[in-house]
């Protein structure tokens, strides 16, 4: 199966900035310059935590320019004190620490056969990174619930011309998790300006969608948010429908939770390889389940080994995995990977197919060539 990963760029001329950071960060694959939409070679998954400069970024609207020093964030809705907090005010509140997946729900998208609408990612609108800042549920608890809140609103600074606000709502309950945060620092260091500077919403377990950046208002509501963001985007037919139909109107539901899933970020598809030993490595991830296994197919899904896990690990984190295959003999070769979690969640054979194109999770595969020494120079050797 070929992966899909595209080095076009759109003809939009992009700002100073973002060509300075493509310039910087060339290994990423360049989807759009207007909003901002990069993504990450697997290629590049060699450690448990996604260095900041190779995270995928996803920007709906255009990115704003913000002042840290007279940036603020509004509290208000059903609570009983609004109020608005400062960089200092979050500073100064207990800070919770977490290691959280982080995927775009349209990751994979360039996989649904027929296509879909939208960007078009391969494998690498995911990373996992440690974020911190104070509890959104201290937040809350401070400005004083009241018994209509429902729902919490995030409005962003991002904005477009003539276009909707980006907003998007979770339920209270979500927003009351211990391990729901307001972030303002990205793998110990601050936030940058591409993943949300000043603050984001931290909501794992969640598509990426639902981690609102460069946080402007938190509003509780009384309902879910109704809106662009919420009731139209970010929605999957409620039951299976045919590939290449519409869903009903009034028959879809709001995006939540991540499916299963694992990757396998070496050797890169299409790669040729010696014979003997060779390393089949990747990583897998959930929503608030733990990855139990992931097996390891080098035979087109006819036979299957246990690949091995490796030891860090939390509760919203990808888990790393190895494999060590011993190549029999040179030829062709489809590589697969399957992941399962502890509710029995197993990646599946093909991806349940949506008009958005979200949530693919299709088991993995890729192409490999094994040669012996003998042959000559590959085009492409790991």
């Amino acid at each position: 199966m070929k992966q899909p990963f595209s080095d076009e760029i759109e003809t939009n001329a992009p700002s100073a900035a973002l060509q300075a950071m493509a310039d910087k960060e060339k290994k990423m694959v360049h989807h759009s310059f207007s909003s901002l939409e990069c993504e990450m070679p697997v290629e590049l998954i060699q450690s448990w935590v996604t260095p900041v400069p190779h995270f995928f970024v996803r920007n709906h609207l255009n990115e704003p320019s913000i002042s840290p020093e007279e940036w603020h964030l509004t509290v208000a809705g059903e609570i009983e004190k609004p109020t608005a907090l400062n960089l200092p005010d979050l500073a100064g509140m207990e800070q919770h620490s977490i290691t959280a997946v982080l995927e775009c729900a349209g990751n994979g998208r360039a996989f649904y056969q027929p296509q879909t609408p939208g960007s078009p990612w391969g494998r690498g609108a995911v990373g996992n990174a440690h974020f911190s800042g104070p509890c959104l549920r201290d937040i809350l608890l401070r400005a004083g619930l009241k018994t209509t809140a429902m729902h919490v609103m995030f409005r962003g600074l991002d904005q477009a011309s003539g276009q909707t606000p980006f907003i998007r709502s979770i339920p209270i309950e979500k927003a009351l998790d211990e391990d729901t945060v307001v972030a303002t620092h990205m793998n110990q260091a601050p936030l940058t300006a591409h993943h949300g500077a000043p603050a984001r919403a931290i909501i794992p377990g969640w598509i990426g969608a639902s981690w609102c950046k460069w946080l402007t208002e938190i509003r509780v509501i009384d309902k879910e948010f109704e809106g662009e963001f919420m009731t139209e985007a970010y929605r999957v037919p409620c039951q299976p429908i045919p590939p290449g139909t519409s869903a009903t109107a009034g028959n879809t539901c709001a995006l939540t939770e991540l499916s299963t899933k694992s990757i396998i970020a070496g050797p890169a598809h299409g790669a040729t390889v010696k014979t003997g030993a060779v390393r089949i490595h990747g990583a897998a991830w959930t929503s608030d389940a733990e990855i139990t296994g992931v097996d390891i197919s080098t035979d087109g899904g006819a036979t299957w080994s246990t690949a091995e896990l490796e030891s860090e690990r939390a509760r919203y984190a990808w888990r790393l995995w190895n494999y060590t295959w011993k190549a029999p003999e040179p030829g062709d070769y489809i590589v697969m990977s399957r992941a399962t979690d502890s509710r029995g969640c197993r990646q599946p054979q093909a991806a349940t197919w949506n008009p958005g194109g979200y949530l693919y999770n299709a088991i993995d595969q890729i192409e490999i060539h094994v040669r012996t020494q003998a042959e000559g120079a590959p085009r492409r050797e790991l």
